[in-house]
């Protein structure tokens, strides 16, 4: 049978063990297992990457740890803008969607826009009448609220920053969500989701829903989802460079990503990471801060998650 394999991250940045009790970590843990035995079970299935990589970020979206969906952090007028995209790598096909509210799951939003729209990229409230006109499900303002993430904007506001997703005290963690997928017939998928950045204003939009920065996928090459600070993501076309890298110059999916995450972006001073997965079902996880959420899984036995460093 052919290797079949799923990665998922949660975001990435400064998270270090010394500010996480052991009962947070386990339901970090325990969230994220959940989202790779969900991708997973489309896999084992004979599903496709597209769906898995789908059912995955569902699943992250669904819960108010990460940065995206439920959990989206506030924007500095109190209300949640989310991005997300979603690529096809067997037809290149890609639907997202940027500043969008009261979406449940943006990345369902995205694949919409592939099955029924002549675009790819959908805008706010345009966006949002094209989801009433599509029946995604919505969800009134009080679903997307949590103390924490509105302490976090209380903070900020005071401090007068724009905020990447922490409590500015302590951490500095970028909040986006993402899967890829290779699935038992070689066609390779990957989508991302994010609140954004607490405290954004004038409707900033991130790397997360443009397609080649913050998401990408090709047969040929990878399936990569990003996740970090996202001007230096944008400015170095980062999902799209690590393909380029394989498709032009011979590398493999774990050094193209290594060349970009931890040479190209450090020195424009882009921090984050990224997962990827190629058309053999390898997979790779790079990063180049104190740790990303994330987690791996294949019809090989390989089941991890993890969340710092080592």
């Amino acid at each position: 049978m052919a290797k079949f394999s799923l990665v998922i991250h949660g975001g990435a940045g400064t998270i270090l063990k010394k500010n996480m009790t052991n009962e947070k970590e386990l339901i970090y843990r325990e969230a994220l297992q959940a989202a790779l035995n969900a991708g997973y079970a489309v896999l084992e299935k004979s599903g496709s990457a597209m769906d898995a990589v789908k059912a995955a970020t569902v699943s992250l979206e669904d819960c108010i740890l990460f940065n995206a969906g439920r959990g989206s952090v506030f924007t500095h007028k109190g209300t949640h803008e989310m991005d997300a995209a979603l690529m096809d790598g067997k037809t290149l096909q890609a639907g997202a969607v940027a500043g969008v509210k009261n979406i449940r799951n943006p990345v369902l939003l995205a694949d919409c826009i592939i099955k029924n729209s002549e675009h790819i990229f959908l805008l706010g409230p345009g966006a949002e009448e094209f989801a009433k006109l599509h029946s995604i499900q919505t969800e009134p303002d009080e679903y997307f609220f949590s103390q924490f993430r509105y302490d976090q904007l209380m903070k900020a506001k005071k401090s007068g920053i724009t905020a990447l997703d922490h409590d500015i005290t302590v951490e500095k963690k970028f909040g986006t969500v993402g899967a890829v997928a290779c699935d038992a017939f070689g066609n390779l998928a990957a989508a991302t989701s994010t609140g954004g950045m607490t405290n954004k204003k004038f409707g900033r939009v991130g790397d997360t829903p443009v397609i080649g920065s913050g998401t990408y996928a090709n047969n040929k090459t990878c399936a990569i989802s990003c996740t970090g600070h996202g001007e230096p993501f944008m400015q170095a076309v980062t999902a799209y460079d690590v393909s380029c890298l394989m498709e032009y110059k011979g590398f493999s999916l774990q050094e193209a990503m290594e060349e970009v995450t931890m040479k190209k972006l450090v020195a424009i001073n882009g921090e984050g990471g990224m997962i990827g997965v190629d058309a053999k079902g390898s997979t790779a996880m790079v990063f180049n801060c104190e740790g990303m959420y994330r987690g791996v899984k294949n019809n090989e036995g390989l089941n991890e998650v993890g969340i710092y460093k080592n």
